[in-house]
């Protein structure tokens, strides 16, 4: 049978056999010799019998119930980090087979895990390495664009050449930066700095930074919200992260539109808001635009990249929040960014 197959079963089976193969001998013996009192002998071993396999299966679970709790402290330890922790499986029976394909699994995420982290190292140092290449022509070409401008000032062409000339160096450095942040941010080489910070300084930061283009554009940027509100978070990457949600604001709203960014403090959440009246999100873009370099056939953005979104997205998982969009074409766009928020628990 191979229930048998457990040792520890088998001993248990054999303890039991025992005893009614005991008390089977003695009630017979007793029975057959006639002897006064026999009835109350047999009742007595009938007691005895049942006291010694109730001990044996009481026996039987407590090593049992000690096993089962040694493998799952084993899992614990493993989920808390411990990528050598295995569960001891040097017995036979069904239970130490499954002890077994859990050490199995435990070994193979432990595999994928080496794989993953080799193929993020790979990566980031191959995107890390590009960039690094790119900067020393891109400043050259910026130096010499620079050069030409001085040059410029009587020949209208040479001026809209040189104009257009920045802009495209200015979005391929954009480009190479971004690339920069989000493969670190991919690779975990990043540690972020948290400390409580005031959510309405970092806005006003990113009002001051938005203010100029804001004025040239002709649109409004407008902050709303708790002076006292705190969020526990690296600043900078906050920063960063805000930024460019506001920044996909004034990509796709035009002259005399509002951007608003708002934000407020629950229970133990921190909310902000980025909304605009703009244009708004095509239905058919909601479930992409947090992809990377992706690119709608409806937007009218020829200069964007299409890693904004996707930075900032990382960059709040990376402080374990979410982030969520709602849209309405012609009305405008609102981004919800949320935070637990430890000092509010």
């Amino acid at each position: 049978m191979k229930i048998l197959a457990d040792r520890k079963i088998r001993h248990l089976f054999l303890c039991v056999l025992l005893a009614v193969a005991i008390f089977t001998i003695v009630s017979v013996s007793l029975i057959c010799l006639r002897r006064p009192g026999a009835a109350i002998s047999v009742a007595l071993a009938a007691v005895l019998m049942a006291l010694a396999v109730f001990a044996a299966l009481y026996c039987y679970f407590r090593e049992q119930s000690r096993t089962i709790n040694r493998a799952i402290g084993q899992i614990h330890a493993y989920i808390a980090g411990d990528r050598n922790a295995r569960i001891a499986c040097d017995e036979e029976g069904d239970i130490y087979r499954l002890f077994h394909e859990v050490n199995c699994l435990a070994g193979i995420l432990n595999a994928h895990a080496e794989n993953e982290g080799r193929a993020k190292t790979f990566l980031k140092d191959t995107i890390s390495d590009i960039s690094h290449q790119l900067k020393t022509p891109l400043a050259a070409l910026n130096i010499y664009n620079g050069l030409l401008q001085q040059e410029v000032h009587e020949n209208p062409e040479l001026k809209e050449f040189t104009d257009l000339t920045e802009q495209e160096l200015d979005r391929i450095e954009n480009l190479v930066q971004s690339l920069l942040k989000i493969t670190k941010l991919d690779a975990g080489t990043i540690t972020l700095e948290k400390s409580p910070q005031k959510v309405a300084d970092m806005m006003a930061y990113i009002e001051r930074h938005f203010a100029c283009q804001a004025r040239q554009q002709g649109k409004t940027l407008i902050l709303s919200g708790n002076e006292q509100v705190t969020l526990v978070c690296d600043r900078t990457w906050m920063v960063e992260a805000i930024s460019n949600l506001v920044k996909n604001a004034f990509d796709h709203t035009k002259s005399g539109d509002t951007i608003r960014i708002a934000w407020r403090a629950f229970a133990s959440v921190v909310q902000i808001t980025v909304s605009d009246t703009g244009s708004g999100i095509h239905p058919e873009d909601l479930l992409h635009i947090f992809k990377r370099f992706y690119r709608s056939r409806f937007s009218k953005d020829s200069q964007g990249i299409g890693l904004g979104l996707p930075l900032a997205k990382a960059i709040v998982e990376k402080h374990n929040g979410t982030i969520e969009v709602d849209s309405t074409l012609g009305m405008g766009t609102t981004f919800t960014v949320n935070f637990l928020n430890p000092t509010k628990l």
